[in-house]
């Protein structure tokens, strides 16, 4: 067995000159042939700070390829940060400056804009600000199924629904591929749980696998070219996606079609051999027993060197795309266009935030305004762990709203924002921080009823923000999470009782990460934005929502279920696993007395019936559907076109603006189809999304839907392959999977 000792004495051999071959984008096979067996070994396995050696020039930087100076190969710079560029927090240069990055709306949010257009901004002023801090791949998007609200990273995914998911993440790569920076897909799949993420079983038949939690990555890399795609951590169907054949190779590479990088998520030792023969090409973080094993497994034979070479030649081929080696004298400026980049989070939270319920009170126009709840103070922008995203600043609804002309009730003011900053110092000071890095949330302040009095006497209106964040490395809990917390209940019906007692009206904001309970309480406000987690520009954002600066134009990415037990699967999920630790990324049920249900397995009894498909088919009540969203205006539909051309299916509807103001309206193109060879199908698909410009009242648009005719079809694992069906369809127009604005037939 070598020693690593002669691992750092292989790496640093690299660095003297000699007569090599060069690499360039047209001799990669050339260098495969002249690379030693260990320095290619070398090439495969990530560097990072578990390394001897390794002294970062970007703090926080996820990890690098191997260089190798005498072949001219350079390291590539790996960062995360689907949401932004992640920085160590308080990041200081040499010379003392602080530097920071963006911190945009999250996944989910972006989702919900069901607006590629958006995306694509988004993803490119993150290519730049890769570049700008010198990386060369950032580490998303993050587009795994929303299959259950707990789970801890809903907030940097997109949807519940592959087709809103896979079309948002190509439109996000393909912005930041636009730049000259790369992206990472992740994560490929059936990733769906935090608790016990590293060897966690996926279990679930063929049809649920491909109609869900690999199609999205199939639309995915239909409409754009990530660089790389990232094998998840855990199992499907007892085997680690990162070790599966069928999955890499079978269906990733030869179906789907992906010619760039497989990466490992950051796992640490496997079966080495067996990765490598699945399709993994480079092992992040990267551990020296990894280069080790490859070694030895050549030796043994349990390796062969064309899986070896094979991963060698997609590094390569990463290489040549990458920045630090087309411009080997670039330097970083380490100056993101923070300004710029501050407009454009805050356009795009906007377009984001879906307006729940709206009994006339919205817009509002300046007033004297009682704002309660310490999110309200202290806003949340991002969830944690590696989606966190250390900013200059956040905006605040409070100093959003006073710029807008409202006035503030100064006591509850001053008392929030005392509140907030002694939590803030009881987590740090006294060492209570307890996250996968990021901050943790503050619990809700309790009022007394006179404080409350006080505030409807000088107050015209009142607004309450209610705040949820979550992270990677563990799930939400449904009590407490889920649930809104008794003095969060509490305080809507308090605030609600006292100011409609006196003619006065009350706005609560959703400053959230998921999916939380609404169906108990919505009725009692008289308006719910759902503000998701907005970004560094949130506050700001949220302002002019409130205030008809902007018209929302946001609609649900997934559903809004009115008990989580209404969920299909919803017993299939950890969802009453109760920790104190912040990293339950490895669970030992059997050291703790524990159940192995959903912590070693999980089963996906509900099958294709995720989200929307399952409350349709079944005709399951809903809170909110999804799809739904409300507006300050209103359009209709007309002229809807549907037929087949060649191998696609091509449609059209003209949507009009038919209210009083400028809006922008999503539509969803569904399908109902007819059974064929199977026994059962939803009621309903979605299988295209557009949204229209802004349109001023009066004003049309004809969008334009096009996909192909075999995504009308559905999986038939009994012969492994797509089937559609003959006969009658029937196609919906609208966002509101439940309340569609049009329809017609059509036959294939």
């Amino acid at each position: 067995m070598k020693t690593k000792a002669f691992f750092l004495c292989c790496l640093f051999a690299t660095a003297v000159l000699s007569a090599q071959p060069k690499l360039n984008p047209n001799n990669i096979p050339e260098i495969v042939k002249a690379m030693s067996p260990q320095e290619k070994a070398l090439l495969v396995v990530g560097f990072n700070s578990a390394c001897e050696g390794y002294t970062p020039t970007l703090p926080g930087t996820g990890g690098l390829t191997h260089p190798f100076e005498k072949y001219g190969i350079p390291s590539v710079v790996m960062m995360d940060g689907p949401v932004g560029v992640r920085l160590e927090p308080d990041w200081h240069d040499g010379l003392g400056e602080a530097h920071f990055t963006t911190c945009f709306p999250t996944g989910l949010l972006t989702a919900a804009s069901w607006d590629r257009e958006v995306a694509f901004r988004m993803g490119h002023a993150i290519g730049e600000e890769t570049l700008d801090m010198g990386a060369d791949v950032i580490l998303g998007p993050g587009m795994n199924l929303l299959r259950n609200p707990l789970n801890g990273r809903n907030f940097e995914y997109f949807s519940e629904d592959p087709v809103l998911s896979g079309s948002i993440a190509a439109a996000y790569i393909n912005g930041v591929q636009e730049t000259g920076a790369g992206t990472s897909a992740k994560h490929f799949a059936a990733n769906n749980q935090e608790t016990n993420r590293l060897d966690g079983d996926s279990r679930m038949d063929a049809r649920t696998l491909r109609e869900l939690y690999t199609r999205g990555f199939e639309i995915c890399l239909r409409e754009s070219e990530p660089w790389t795609v990232m094998a998840s951590y855990n199992l499907l169907n007892g085997e680690y996606t990162q070790e599966s054949y069928s999955l890499l190779t079978g269906i990733l590479r030869e179906e789907f079609g992906f010619r760039g990088l497989v990466v490992t998520d950051w796992t640490g030792m496997r079966n080495t051999p067996l990765q490598l023969h699945a399709g993994s090409d480079l092992f992040m973080g990267g551990m020296y027993k990894q280069t080790e094993h490859i070694l030895s497994s050549l030796e043994d034979g349990s390796l062969q060197m064309a899986d070896l070479d094979r991963a060698v030649t997609k590094v390569l081929e990463l290489v040549v795309k990458s920045v630090s080696f087309r411009l080997p004298d670039f330097v970083p400026s380490l100056k993101p266009d923070l300004e710029g980049h501050a407009k454009l989070a805050r356009e795009t939270a906007a377009e984001g935030m879906v307006l729940l319920e709206n009994k006339g009170v919205l817009p509002l126009r300046p007033s004297r305004v009682a704002l309660f709840g310490v999110h309200s103070y202290d806003l949340i922008p991002g969830g944690n762990g590696a989606a966190f995203v250390s900013c200059p600043y956040v905006s605040q609804v409070n100093d959003a709203l006073k710029e807008a002309g409202f006035t503030l009730d100064p006591q509850l003011e001053k008392l929030y924002k005392g509140y907030a900053a002694f939590i803030d110092a009881d987590l740090t000071l006294n060492h209570k921080v307890n996250v996968h890095v990021g901050q943790p949330q503050k619990k809700e302040l309790e009022l007394t009823p006179r404080l409350i009095g006080e505030a409807v006497s000088s107050a015209d209106v009142a607004v309450i923000t209610i705040g949820r964040t979550s992270g990677e490395a563990r799930d939400r809990v449904l009590d407490k999470e889920f649930l809104l917390q008794e003095n969060e209940k509490s305080l809507i019906e308090r605030v609600c009782e006292g100011f409609h007692a006196a003619g006065k009206k009350v706005v609560v904001v959703l400053n959230i990460c998921g999916v939380v309970e609404t169906a108990s309480w919505k009725q009692l406000p008289d308006a719910v934005l759902c503000a998701w987690l907005p970004g560094e520009e949130g506050g700001h954002a949220i302002a002019d929502i409130l205030t008809g600066r902007a018209t929302p134009s946001g609609r649900l990415p997934m559903t809004f279920p009115v008990d989580y037990f209404d969920i299909a699967g919803a017993e299939d999920f950890p969802y009453n696993f109760i920790s104190d630790k912040a990293n339950e990324s490895v669970v030992h049920p059997e050291r703790r007395g524990l159940d192995p249900k959903n912590l070693m397995y999980t089963d996906y009894t509900e099958g294709i019936y995720v989200g929307y498909r399952h409350f349709l088919t079944r005709g399951v009540e809903v809170a909110y559907p999804f799809g739904y969203g409300l507006s300050y205006t209103s359009f209709e539909y007309s002229a809807p076109v549907v037929k087949r051309q060649g191998k696609q299916v091509v449609a059209s509807v003209k949507v009009t603006n038919v209210g009083p103001v400028a809006g922008k309206e999503a539509v969803g193109l569904y399908v109902h189809a007819p059974l064929g060879n199977f026994a059962d199908k939803p009621e309903r698909e979605l299988k295209a999304f557009g949204k229209t410009r802004l349109l001023q009242p009066g004003e049309s648009q004809v969008l334009e839907f096009s996909f192909p005719v075999q995504d009308l079809g559905s999986y038939n694992a009994a012969c492994s392959r797509w089937e559609t069906a003959k006969g009658k369809y029937t196609v919906y127009f609208g966002a509101d999977c439940q309340a569609p604005a049009a329809s017609l037939p059509f036959s294939l």
